[in-house]
């Protein structure tokens, strides 16, 4: 045995060491180049105001820095009017200034010219953080108005988030664009393109959320049962069941999923986790059919929807400005004299 083979196992934590010190690194210099490009823009800003200048003086000031920094990237002209425009645009926010300067520049454009609300921003901005997307992965986010979707489901399923805590890591309704079925196709179908598109359905369904198994089988009493898809998700600390349902949703969907939620807290989930959580993935539902069956379950379970296409920009924001406005004025009516 070879002294490295030998040692192998005590080494490893160094291993870990370098990689989180290389990472630290990575977002250390990141952070400094934000800042940069922060003072950049507050400069140009300054001087746009005070001495008027226009696209032909920052033209030559790029050609300035260009030259003294041959080898430098980031300093055309139409980026330093993009740094303007950042510091401009964050200036006046304290909570959302501070986000910026964690995620890559690249990103941060992304989410500046895409995003028209503080809300909207401040929602991608976390969620960068907290998943490390790519821009491709950002740009499938904002295009299938994930903040939108989330929000409107969020308010609709308000009661049923507060009753069940753990419900609120699912929405009711998912984009699955990117999924290739055929147009005459069965639940055996959509799973099967679930899974040969399984990192793309994580990037939807969420990146905390762990894939564990497809038909998923439970054994009860002498009869075995298969779940369509299991997760784990570790920000909740809790298996997901996933029931897949080619059609419109019916109540006796639930008392299945119920069952199953059932069979896995007695027989899969260890001691320290926290109990199942289930979701029921139909190709449309009654809200009101929903509310109903949902009403009397014991079962942290949610009832989701899903599209094979992108989403109708105009309909959900119109969806949720309505929603705002509506809980605008219960505010204003508890606070009333």
């Amino acid at each position: 045995m070879s002294d490295i083979i030998k040692y192998s196992t005590a080494f490893e934590p160094i291993i870990e060491i370098i990689e989180q010190s290389k990472a630290r690194a990575i977002k250390a210099v990141n952070s400094e180049m934000i800042e940069m490009y922060w003072k950049i823009g507050e400069y140009l800003s300054l001087k746009s105001d005070e001495d008027g200048w226009g696209k032909s003086v920052v033209q030559e000031f790029s050609d300035y820095l260009k030259n003294a920094y041959p080898s430098a990237s980031g300093f055309s002209a139409q980026n330093l009017w993009r740094m303007k425009q950042f510091f401009e645009t964050y200036r006046d926010k304290p909570n959302l200034s501070p986000l910026v300067r964690e995620i890559t520049w690249t990103n941060n454009l992304v989410i500046m010219i895409a995003c028209r609300t503080d809300e909207a921003k401040e929602f991608y901005l976390r969620l960068c953080i907290a998943n490390g997307y790519t821009k491709r992965e950002l740009e499938r986010q904002i295009e299938s108005m994930l903040f939108e979707r989330t929000m409107i489901s969020a308010d609709k399923n308000k009661s049923l988030i507060e009753k069940h805590p753990a419900v609120g890591a699912l929405r009711d309704s998912y984009v699955l664009e990117f999924l290739d079925i055929p147009d005459d196709y069965k639940e055996k179908d959509l799973r099967r393109s679930i899974i040969a598109n399984l990192k793309r359905f994580i990037l939807e369904f969420g990146k905390d959320f762990s894939f564990m198994g497809e038909e998923y089988r439970i054994q009860v009493g002498n009869t075995d049962f298969y779940l369509d898809l299991l997760f784990y998700n570790r920000a909740l600390s809790c298996l997901v069941a996933v029931e897949l349902k080619v059609g419109k949703f019916k109540p006796e969907h639930l008392g299945q999923l119920n069952f199953y939620l059932e069979a896995l807290n007695r027989d899969v989930k260890k001691p320290n986790e926290n109990p199942s959580v289930g979701l029921i993935l139909c190709t449309y539902k009654d809200d009101t059919v929903v509310e109903y069956a949902l009403s009397g379950s014991l079962s942290p379970a949610m009832v989701a929807d899903y599209t094979l296409k992108l989403p109708d920009k105009k309909l959900l924001e119109e969806k949720l400005r309505e929603i705002t406005v509506i809980a605008e004025t219960e505010d204003s009516k508890k606070f009333a004299p």
